[in-house]
């Protein structure tokens, strides 16, 4: 029976499947917003459903180069694998939501929206809460380094979350996404020390 695996050709080899779901779920973004641009008349666009595709993207893009730290994991083991990769789906599934194949039965990408936002916004807790899991796997240190913000806006992401599944007022929805996005870019600016922190 095989235990962890130490050798780097497994973080490579991990890091390759990740890419391909990752891959597939960028794709689903850029494909609605390329839609957006041959079709703009086709479907009546709603801003907080484009808000949140630009936050999927953000939060992609910064979930990928913070898995640059998994190869700080020592013994990865199948459970871990599993974990990771399942980790990935909740972003296809999050981008799928995001880019349905057809509106037609509803008014417009409001009307949409509004409709999954139990879906949407549950899969997003969900997957605030995993990320949280996720960082402790690169190690306690490492998880203590990013200090009480860290864990404190998760949580935050996952109240909210929970909220916006429920209530389908749309100045709620406007705001969260709109907040949400601003302080998603000041975040990983001061994580990555291109602003001040």
């Amino acid at each position: 029976m095989m235990g962890a695996a130490h050798a780097p050709e497994v973080y490579v080899y991990i890091r390759t499947v990740m890419s391909m779901v990752i891959g597939l779920s960028l794709a689903q973004l850029l494909t609605r917003l390329a839609g957006f641009v041959q079709a703009p008349g086709k479907n009546k666009i709603y801003f907080v459903h484009i808000g949140w595709v630009l936050s999927m993207f953000l939060y992609i893009i910064h979930f990928w180069w913070w898995e640059y730290r998994l190869q700080s994991v020592q013994g990865i083991t199948f459970a871990v694998y599993l974990f990771l990769i399942c980790f990935c789906c909740l972003f296809y599934f999050l981008c799928v939501l995001l880019n349905p194949p057809s509106i037609d039965e509803y008014g417009g990408f409001e009307e949409y929206f509004i409709s999954r936002r139990r879906w949407f916004f549950g899969l997003l807790a969900v997957t605030y809460a995993v990320d949280l899991i996720d960082t402790l796997l690169k190690g306690e240190a490492y998880f203590q380094s990013l200090g009480w913000e860290y864990p404190t806006r998760n949580i935050v992401y996952i109240v909210l979350c929970i909220v916006a599944a429920i209530t389908a007022n749309r100045r709620f929805q406007a705001a969260f996404v709109i907040l949400g996005l601003v302080y998603q870019i000041t975040w990983i600016f001061r994580l990555y020390d291109v602003l001040p922190g």
